[in-house]
């Protein structure tokens, strides 16, 4: 019985972090300047402020639960389109960020390790599409897509930085994320498919 007794202890852990989570996505929505406490969250998400440290920890670790449920719920939203291109994991990702501005703002400004927000899931799909446009010829099969896909997080991690500090609006921020894309597979594509990948380029306003 034992493991069946852990099993549902872990079960109930992980319910109370959800709710715990979910309590403080609620609290920044309601007050999206107030400084979040341990104790605004405790009592939204019906538990102790201890059970808020001890599943979670810190101000700052709560920054990264919350950073990782952005990146859980693209996973999922990848997923279930299939399949990706480059352009669709760069265009989830920064929707992902657009619907709930609220949020991913506070997470971005307040998590002192903010810049590491796309290094887990949209850079490793992001290195997967990479390479999958490289076998299937796109791209030149001298190119390190590896690189390439660090060039375009790295463009994609300064314009969020951009639209965080609403110097860009929504628009602006999906438009340039996907010009650091568009530029990076210009750069790189196979001559069979140079114009094609060029297109976007040539038709492009200013970002």
């Amino acid at each position: 019985m034992q493991p069946v007794e852990g099993g549902l202890r872990e079960q109930h852990k992980a319910r109370r972090r959800n709710r715990i989570l979910d309590a403080t996505r609620e609290v920044l929505r309601e007050s999206p300047e107030s400084v979040i406490s341990t104790e605004r969250i405790a009592e939204r998400a019906e538990v102790s402020p201890a059970t808020v440290y001890n599943l979670i920890g810190p101000r700052d670790k709560i920054w990264e639960a919350l950073a990782n449920g952005f990146m859980d719920e693209l996973e999922c939203r990848l997923a279930v389109r299939g399949a990706v291109d480059p352009r669709e994991v760069v265009r989830a990702t920064v929707l992902l960020f657009v619907d709930d501005p609220v949020v991913s703002r506070r997470m971005v400004r307040e998590w002192e390790a903010s810049g590491l927000v796309l290094d887990r899931s949209p850079l490793g799909q992001l290195r997967r599409a990479m390479a999958d446009a490289r076998t299937r010829g796109l791209l030149r099969a001298d190119i390190d897509t590896d690189a390439l896909a660090a060039v375009v997080a790295t463009s994609c991690v300064g314009a969020l930085h951009q639209w965080v500090a609403a110097l860009i609006d929504d628009d602006r921020f999906l438009a340039r994320a996907l010009f650091a894309l568009d530029v990076v597979l210009a750069a790189a594509a196979a001559d069979p498919h140079r114009d094609h990948l060029l297109a976007p380029l040539r038709t492009r306003g200013t970002v």
